[in-house]
């Protein structure tokens, strides 16, 4: 049986020694005349000295495989091009930063080798040392987009998980170009068991996920995944179309009926409506847009990543 650890990198010089270690570790744990290894790092257009790393790597290890990119594509094709390279029965994603503990891979496989799952895969029980802002918008994007979408993500779900391969070639079978792997996960379906385990903070180097990229990387995943929010848009839509029509029938019985007519030759109120209900037009605009550009995106046909150099199998 070969088990595939997939890493994606992107400026993480310092800490692929450390994890290289912690996966050798692991190996000769659980290596056996029935289980071997394959390391598969793949450089998502690093600036640093990680691509030059991983080449040493492979140089001294026959185990080690990689793929480098043209430039940085993204975690999200870094895991797919992974996935792609892999050849394992089993096959891992894990973070080059060790937030995604390796020390979990001996019982993440004992658990997939009892057949009662096909996906092991872990899951933050704290999000201890880091900040509450950004904890909290967490916490509330997995309430939202759960209520949004027919499929359930768990809060605090990783990508660190292992997988069955047919699992990998259910997944490998969705070639859209915006990805949401997270989305992804639970869509393909089969049986996951969930490992827990505590907040875990990088062992060097400073996070690639800023507050914005998060920000954007959550609308890709509602984008992905549901359509609520374009009938969020009509809901809105219909109700200030309702609202404007019982105004009318509120200044027609007023001026008609009631004979009372305001001397004011202008409304105040008038302007806000237009501002407010034109604010809403551009913002159900802007959704319908996000939903047609990513259509027109994947209209493109645009290869998910584009390999620079690959070592041999």
């Amino acid at each position: 049986m070969l088990i595939s650890l997939i890493v994606p990198c992107y400026n993480e010089e310092a800490s692929l020694p450390i994890l290289y270690d912690a996966l050798c570790d692991v190996r000769k744990s659980e290596s056996s005349d029935d289980k071997c290894f394959e390391f598969i790092f793949v450089n998502d257009g690093s600036r640093d000295k990680t691509a030059e790393i991983i080449r040493g790597l492979a140089e001294n290890d026959k185990s080690v495989k990689y793929v480098f990119f043209s430039r940085n594509f993204g975690k999200e094709a870094a895991m797919y091009a992974g996935m792609q390279k892999a050849k394992g029965d089993y096959v891992a994603i894990l973070d080059a930063d060790m937030q995604d503990p390796p020390s979990l891979l001996p019982q993440m496989i004992k658990d997939l080798d009892s057949g009662e799952c096909d996906i092991v895969a872990a899951r933050r029980v704290t999000r201890k040392g880091e900040p509450k802002i950004r904890s909290f918008f967490a916490r509330t994007f997995y309430r939202l987009i759960n209520r949004m979408c027919d499929i359930e993500i768990a809060d605090g779900a990783r990508d660190f998980r292992l997988m069955k391969r047919e699992v990998v070639d259910a997944i490998l079978s969705l070639s859209e170009r915006q990805r949401f792997s997270k989305g992804i996960f639970a869509w393909v379906g089969f049986r996951t068991k969930w490992v827990e385990h505590e907040n875990v903070e990088r062992v060097a180097g400073e996070t690639k996920w800023s507050f914005w990229k998060l920000f954007k990387y959550a609308i890709d995943g509602i984008v992905a995944f549901t359509t609520a929010p374009l009938r969020l848009a009509t809901y809105a839509g219909f109700f200030f179309a309702l609202l404007g029509f019982i105004y009318l029938i509120y200044y027609f019985i007023r001026a008609i009926v009631l004979t009372i007519y305001n001397d004011v030759p202008g409304y105040p109120s008038l302007l806000c409506f237009i501002l407010f209900i034109g604010g809403l037009i551009l913002m159900c605009l802007g959704i319908l847009g996000e939903y047609i550009g990513r259509t027109y995106i994947e209209s493109k046909g645009r290869p998910i990543y584009i390999p620079s150099e690959e070592s041999k199998d």
